[in-house]
């Protein structure tokens, strides 16, 4: 059970990028130059691409308030890769 959670965390954004890549192929197309960038932003850090094409759809381009979404984007991937380093050392918490 517990690693079916952690395989649906890991994958999840994932597949959602690519449903989102697969509805609206323009949008992916109009936020980044060329399909390099994409593609690592999907394999290293889904959660900030995520924010970040949430931004983009919003309104092209990125100031003010998109900011703070890619931010939390950011603190989201670095949370899944400590928290599985965490579970994988045995601290159980506090």
């Amino acid at each position: 059970m517990c690693c079916g959670i952690a395989i649906g965390a890991l994958i999840g954004p994932r597949i959602g990028l690519l449903v989102w890549w697969l509805l609206n192929p323009g949008l992916f197309r109009d936020a980044f130059a060329n399909w390099l960038l994409p593609l690592v932003f999907a394999l290293f850090a889904p959660f900030t691409m995520i924010f970040f094409m949430i931004s983009w759809y919003i309104s092209p381009g990125i100031s003010g308030f998109d900011w703070i979404l890619i931010i939390i984007g950011i603190m989201l991937d670095i949370s899944s890769y400590g928290g599985g380093y965490r579970s994988r050392r045995g601290y159980a918490g506090i």
